[in-house]
């Protein structure tokens, strides 16, 4: 029985993300950085329900995870108790390498900036494939998120990496039943509830930054 329940908690339920990302803006659109963090756990087991081809990027995300957990936990915890607050507390204390990599490699500005950047590139894809048909190739749906967001920001190496993992990405009927939602036109619905929430902590986070000039942190 231990096995079974085990399974079930890696399981990726898109209602889970959706409750998630619901509770990420507070009433004056502050993110909270817990439950910015606890939609990108259930991201990540979205990409690891799909085999090793996103493996690249979900270790990367459970790594970046993982520090941001680290500050929220740490003795600093009440300043990073939402996106605004983090920033507000790193820039103020100089705790952000803005032009060039120095002595905060890990600040939690930089480690947001990767999972913001990525989360561009999923919601891209998930609404790709929210208006896809049935013969649509999953593999190039993919691509042309992945090109329209992450791929600016890695190098050759990963970009090449990654176009050869999207090739064999399953079909679209395996997204849908990875969701655990129900039949497609369940799954159609439920990422058109969920894509607006996930879009608005995005727009929230991209605008923030932008004020900050923190969009290109090395």
């Amino acid at each position: 029985m231990q096995t079974m329940a085990g399974s079930e908690d890696q399981k990726f339920s898109l209602q889970e993300v959706l409750d998630t990302f619901k509770l990420c803006l507070s009433e004056n659109k502050e993110v909270y950085l817990e439950q910015y963090v606890a939609g990108w756990r259930g991201l990540v087991k979205f990409l690891n329900s799909l085999g090793s081809v996103f493996g690249f990027i979900s270790k990367d995300a459970v790594g970046k995870i993982q520090i941001l957990v680290n500050y929220m936990n740490g003795e600093n915890a009440s300043h990073y108790a939402t996106v605004q607050s983090m920033v507000k507390y790193e820039v103020d204390n100089n705790l952000v390498d803005v032009n060039k990599k120095g002595s905060h490699p890990e600040s939690g500005c930089r480690t947001l900036l990767r999972l913001h950047r990525a989360l561009r590139w999923l919601e891209l894809f998930l609404d790709r494939l929210r208006t896809s048909t049935e013969d649509s190739k999953t593999s190039a749906l993919c691509a042309e998120a992945y090109n329209e967001s992450l791929a600016q920001h890695h190098p050759w190496m990963i970009r090449k990496a990654a176009g050869m993992a999207f090739l064999v990405l399953p079909g679209r009927q395996t997204f849908f039943e990875v969701m655990n939602v129900g039949p497609p036109e369940q799954v159609v619905a439920k990422l058109g509830e969920a894509l607006p929430l996930i879009s608005e902590v995005y727009q929230i986070t991209e605008d923030l930054y932008a004020q900050h000039n923190m969009l290109d942190l090395p």
